[in-house]
């Protein structure tokens, strides 16, 4: 085993780093990027119950959790700016399915969208459902465009919430929205680190493995079935495993001699890049999940990581230290074409490519010698640090929508993940139990 791949593991085990390596850019922006279109207002007036089996002040807690999620998700989404219609002085009456005349005030006031919905429970006290209850108003049309019911167990009213903002932003978009997205990552479980996965936001978080020992740097399958990710059974067997997140069935994809580690899917599933050592020095690889045929990408006497595919499936952009520290490289998806991309800093690592194609984000060293995370344009020519302040930033993964960001970060002490808007802002923790949580990685949409 290299030193470089002794380094590479420690410093995984340590602080969650993903690589550690060196970068360069011709100019350097450090500034935040611009949103690609001006949001439209848009205000909750708010769900109102129906009434079912449970108490007065349970069926306002129902209501109440719906709006306060559904409003959470309105904001993350970029594409609407929430507007409190009473601080505008809009009174809102009795909701139901016809849109409320107040809402015409509010259009004069320009709120371009208002939203609001009905929810009950079941009389069925053992067992209620919720039955939810959604409502859209266009003021550019003067009526109401779109009416919607949700159904299901009380298990799932975030669920209907995050629908329901889905739906509003693929009205308003024509792209999938992200409230019903998931989030892999991994969490200390004693003295082992473990697979888990939770909502975009952070909760209803639920374990995948339980081995005892480590799992590290899950990736998602272009379909959201599946999580490949290095396993290690035992401290002399390092695999690179696939699990299927709704049955638990688990396999292994690569288990050569040596470290089998970084797994990234490609957008159209046939093909796993990985990073292996079995051939004396870490070096990238190809693994076609159809044949099973493997091709080797990197020949080079530096250790090379952390492949992360182009939206296209084209190109990967990967780690390297072949220049004597590690740096982010580009190449064809067959292993030509190399060159690299960062030149600012001694440290630039853990590459991930954003869905639009647009940027690359990884973590960079500051001149501070902090670590943290860092964009840089596919061509090199525009580089931006994302984030600042205390602690050691990680592991970033790109939403689908390529408007967000989450990274781990040990900015409270211990390792936590966060998330953050593509132009630097909007910081939100989105875990807060657990000793060390790390290597997010973020799904497709559904």
């Amino acid at each position: 085993m290299t030193f470089r791949i002794v380094v590479f593991i420690s410093l995984c085990l340590s602080v969650g780093l993903a690589w550690i390596i060196e970068s360069g850019a011709t100019d350097v922006f450090l500034e935040a990027t611009r949103p690609d279109f001006q949001k439209i207002p848009l205000g909750v007036a708010g769900i109102d119950n129906s009434g079912g089996a449970d108490s007065p002040a349970g069926r306002i807690r129902l209501g109440n959790r719906i709006e306060e999620v559904l409003k959470a998700d309105v904001r993350r989404s970029q594409v609407f700016s929430l507007v409190d219609l009473a601080s505008i002085g809009i009174k809102v009456g009795s909701l139901g399915a016809v849109p409320d005349p107040e809402f015409k005030k509010a259009a004069e006031q320009g709120v371009s969208v208002i939203v609001w919905g009905k929810a009950g429970m079941t009389n069925d006290a053992k067992d209620p459902d919720v039955n939810m209850d959604g409502y859209v108003y266009d003021a550019g049309n003067d009526e109401m465009v779109g009416g919607k019911r949700y159904a299901g167990a009380t298990s799932v009213v975030r669920l209907m919430a995050h629908r329901f903002a889905d739906e509003l932003v693929f009205r308003y978009t024509g792209e999938p929205g992200i409230a019903r997205t998931k989030i892999a990552y991994v969490s200390e479980q004693g003295a082992a680190r473990e697979l888990f996965v939770m909502d975009y936001d952070g909760y209803d978080a639920r374990q995948l493995t339980a081995d005892g020992f480590l799992n590290l740097m899950p990736k998602w399958s272009p379909d959201r079935r599946f999580i490949v990710f290095t396993s290690y059974r035992n401290r002399n067997t390092q695999n690179i495993d696939m699990i299927e997140l709704a049955t638990g069935k688990r396999w292994t994809l690569v288990s050569l001699s040596g470290l089998n580690i970084t797994p990234a899917l490609s957008p159209d599933g046939n093909f796993l890049a990985f990073a292996s050592s079995h051939e004396g020095n870490s070096e990238l690889y190809s693994l076609d999940t159809r044949t099973k045929a493997m091709q080797r990408l990197t020949v080079h006497a530096g250790g090379d990581l952390s492949p992360s595919w182009s939206p296209s499936g084209r190109e990967l952009v990967f780690t390297s230290d072949r220049s004597g520290g590690p740096q982010i490289f580009l190449m064809s998806m067959d292993g030509t074409n190399v060159r690299r991309l960062t030149f600012e800093g001694d440290y630039n690592a853990a590459p991930a490519w954003s869905p639009r194609g647009n940027w690359i984000a990884y973590v960079c060293r500051s001149p501070k010698k902090e670590y943290k995370i860092c964009l840089i344009t596919p061509d090199g020519q525009k580089r931006v640090q994302l984030t600042s302040g205390p602690g050691v930033d990680d592991s970033p993964s790109w939403s689908p929508d390529g408007r967000h960001l989450v990274f781990s970060s040990t900015a409270g002490g211990k390792s936590q993940i966060y998330m953050i808007n593509a132009d630097g802002k909007d910081l939100e923790r989105i875990t807060f139990t657990g000793t060390h949580n790390s290597a997010p990685t973020w799904s497709p949409a559904s």
